[in-house]
């Protein structure tokens, strides 16, 4: 069964940087296209983006793109999530996971941006 741990969370101002990472374990995850979501208070879960098995391909959802920047590194079972240029609106908890067949959820990691 994997476990994913999301960290790199934090308090930041708008326009800041944040680098969020995942670490699986119990199974490798270099099979599989990794996305990144996010839960704001209240709100539904939702995607963030994508990435390839291989990393050859990243996807991200319209209000993040050019902002954010989704990359993995399969021998260390590891997906990370750069975000930039920060908003308010991107304070969330953030997850990572497949995204089909999902395994089970992680605690995420809280990003709170600042005005």
């Amino acid at each position: 069964q994997v476990q994913l741990v999301e960290s790199g969370g934090g308090l930041v101002q708008a326009g800041g940087s944040l680098r969020l990472s995942c670490v699986a374990s119990g199974r490798s995850i270099s099979d599989y296209p990794m996305g990144w979501f996010r839960q704001a208070p209240g709100a539904e879960r939702e995607f963030v983006g994508a990435i390839t098995w291989n990393g050859g391909s990243r996807y991200y959802a319209g209000s993040v793109k050019g902002r954010f920047l989704i990359s993995r590194d399969n021998a260390k079972n590891t997906v990370w999530l750069q975000m930039n240029s920060l908003k308010p609106e991107d304070t969330a908890v953030y997850y990572c996971n497949r995204l089909s067949q999902m395994f089970p959820w992680g605690q995420g990691t809280q990003v709170t941006v600042s005005s």
